[in-house]
């Protein structure tokens, strides 16, 4: 077994890569870039080397600061976790000429596999179903748009060398393709390095679904069941689970089968992953083969209870495999959702800063349930420009898929991040979704359930009374403080009427009275209803924890004026506790208006210019492009929100830009 591996990424996987290496009693070697000097993984490793700039083509990608690194450490292998270098055949050869192990499958695998087209060819070659598609590597836009008319729309336009939903775009028209065709390239190029796409038919309603792989170097080669990972947003996933809630026993054993036989084909000696598309039939179509270890590998390992990365590492050492395909079950259901700093309510924008407040839910087993956090960040630390924008993956695992999903809900209501925008008030209505929690799931979900974006949810039924019964505890935990000081009167027998509260949460109005208890409150419901709080929140806690007639929640709280914002299951309401008098006054207030915005387009994240597409004094129409601004690795196209005229540019191409900057002015 090595002594010491360096670890070739950043970020949450390379965390996740030194705990296992860490348990196995091998020392670690981290490398960063300029951006990364303070980052978690850094911290974790025994040792660091710094390998350069912050962009990722000057450091993460450049091979031969990696084998450097090694040189200079006397590390004997390197995992290289997922992006970056994970799926390149000329860094496995590169590691092999200097005699240090690549954790991973033989360059042979990664060249036949790793790379979209040539692995299409051989999956064609070796008789398995494929996607209809033009295999070869098309050389602009004019030729994308005749293959993609041959084969009939909507076209997917897909980097070769592409991953993580960078360098893909779907198009339903000639002229999408062209745009697409651009934008797709573009990406390749930054993201990896290599900007060959190719165009294959998009199937119409479909599931992702894919078969995790195992393999050693003595011919042997195992499926750990599968993964669905349908809930996707700009091809990329957000949630992901195993197993799948479409796939039977007998659909798995052919999936698995057909994936274990594409893996022996090469030789395949690591963790891996065999992508297919599927219909609500439970037909299946090989998409493509990952021969990495996936983001989503932790919902595996839950239902499976193999360390894949503990796997990888004794493959990569020679060792056999510890098991059969007959010693695979899959127990009980595993739920991860993607954490990323991006503005759900302005169309999933990224967002950088500092996480003034990161506090993710506690980890470990409780009543059956385990929840996990996969991170690589820290309170205090940087959301960077530079790379992708994940902050955490959040994991739960319970005996069954509701059970799961329901664990996920609740670590997600306890999940406190400040500083940036994130999406966890997206996944957390997601997490309520019928469809959602029915398991009727495509590939087109988020985009058929929230065609005009994301708004929080509508506070109505039990979650509308948990939040007022939040709001009212914490008013009476705030007030009972305040009489604690010194010389006030207290009369409590006369104050009683003081305790009949109205909590206005936008437009609603519900009335209520406390009773205090031993122990607790009582809150008594305009209705007679009488509902048990229990909760030991304090004055500044952004976390109110605590059980309403037995059930335990998380609410968010932070502090407005004259009142609290509170977010509980996908809703956020801004909620303040008035007396009786107080609401009737508050009733009169004038609403305050916005500032109209209409004239300028502004920035909508950090971000760098990559083109402006208008002059001064254009005319434009609505969905007409004006700019493309690129944020965390991913191209942004800002179009015409109504027909106007270009009255002045304030931005030039290579400006980088803050949130909300003005780019141009309309007349």
């Amino acid at each position: 077994m090595f002594k010491k591996i360096l670890i070739a990424n950043r970020g949450e996987i390379a965390c996740r890569i030194i705990k296992t290496a860490r348990r196995m009693g091998i020392k670690t070697v981290a490398v960063y870039s300029e951006a990364d000097k303070d980052a978690l993984h850094v911290e974790m490793a025994d040792e660091a080397v710094a390998i350069g700039p912050p962009a990722a083509a000057q450091s993460y990608l450049v091979i031969d600061k990696i084998v450097d690194a090694c040189t200079a450490t006397g590390a004997e292998a390197v995992h290289p976790g997922y992006g970056f270098l994970s799926e390149r055949a000329a860094f496995a050869h590169a590691l092999a000429a200097a005699k240090i192990v690549f954790i991973g499958p033989n360059p042979r695998a990664i060249e036949a596999m790793g790379d979209k087209i040539e692995s299409k060819k051989f999956a064609n070659a070796a008789k398995v179903s494929t996607v209809p598609g033009y295999l070869g590597v098309i050389e602009s836009p004019e030729r994308a748009a005749e293959i993609a008319d041959e084969i009939g729309y909507p076209v997917m336009i897909k980097a070769s060398a592409g991953g993580g939903g960078k360098g893909m775009r779907i198009a339903h028209s000639r002229q999408e393709v062209s745009e697409g065709f651009a934008r797709a390239r573009s990406e390749a190029k930054s993201s990896f390095g290599d900007d060959r796409v190719f165009v294959e038919k998009f199937i119409v309603n479909p599931r992702h679904i894919e078969i995790q792989v195992l393999g050693d170097k003595h011919g042997h080669v195992i499926y750990l069941g599968e993964r669905e990972c349908s809930i996707q947003r700009r091809n990329q996933k957000v949630i992901e689970e195993a197993p799948s809630p479409l796939i039977d026993a007998e659909t798995r054993r052919r999936m698995g089968e057909q994936a274990v036989a594409l893996a022996k084909a090469v030789d395949y000696d690591s963790a891996g992953t065999v992508e297919f598309v599927a219909s609500q039939d439970r037909s299946f179509y090989f998409l493509e083969m990952n021969t990495r270890l996936q983001v989503e590998h932790p919902v595996t390992e839950l239902v499976t209870g193999v360390d894949l990365v503990e796997e990888m590492i004794r493959s990569a050492a020679g060792e056999p495999l510890r098991l059969n395909q007959s010693d695979v079950k899959l127990a009980g259901w595993a739920v991860e959702s993607r954490v990323y700093a991006e503005d759900p309510t302005r169309g999933f924008l990224p967002s950088t800063g500092r996480l003034v407040k990161y506090r993710p839910p506690p980890e470990g087993v409780r009543h059956g349930v385990t929840v996990r956090n996969d991170t690589g960040v820290y309170e205090g630390g940087e959301i960077s420009i530079h790379y992708d924008p994940m902050i955490a993956k959040l994991v739960t695992h319970a005996p069954d898929r509701l059970g799961a999903i329901d664990a996920q809900a609740t670590a997600l209501d306890a999940f406190v991040i400040d500083g940036i925008r994130h999406n966890i008030p997206f996944l957390s209505a997601l997490m309520q979704h019928p469809r959602w929690r029915q398991g009727r799931l495509s590939t087109g979900f988020i985009a058929e359930e929230f065609p005009d974006g994301f708004h929080p949810l509508v506070a109505k039924g039990e979650i509308e009374l948990r939040l007022a019964v939040a709001a009212a505890h914490i008013d009476h935990t705030l007030n009972a403080r305040k009489r604690l000081i010194s010389g006030q009167l207290r009369e409590p027998e006369q104050m009683r009427f003081e305790l009949k509260r109205v909590v206005a949460m936008g437009k609603s109005r519900i009335e209520l009275e406390i009773d205090p208890k031993k122990g607790g409150v009582e809150i008594v419901l305009g209705d007679g209803r009488r509902v048990t709080v229990h909760s030991d929140w304090k004055p500044g806690d952004p976390l109110w924890r605590g059980t309403v007639d037995g059930v335990e929640i998380a609410v968010q709280a932070r502090p407005i004026l004259n009142g609290y914002a509170l977010s509980h299951a996908g809703v956020a309401v801004d909620a303040r506790v008035y007396t009786r008098r107080e609401a009737a006054l508050a009733a009169l207030m004038i609403e305050r208006k916005g500032v109209d915005g209409s004239r300028f387009l502004l920035c909508p994240m950090p971000g760098l210019v990559k083109a402006i597409a208008v002059k001064v004094g254009q005319e434009v129409k609505t969905g007409e492009q004006l700019c493309v601004v690129e944020a965390m690795k991913m191209e942004n196209v800002l179009n015409a929100e109504r027909d106007a005229t270009i009255k002045a540019i304030l931005a030039k191409e290579g400006d980088s830009l803050a949130v909300d900057a003005v780019i141009m002015e309309f007349a």
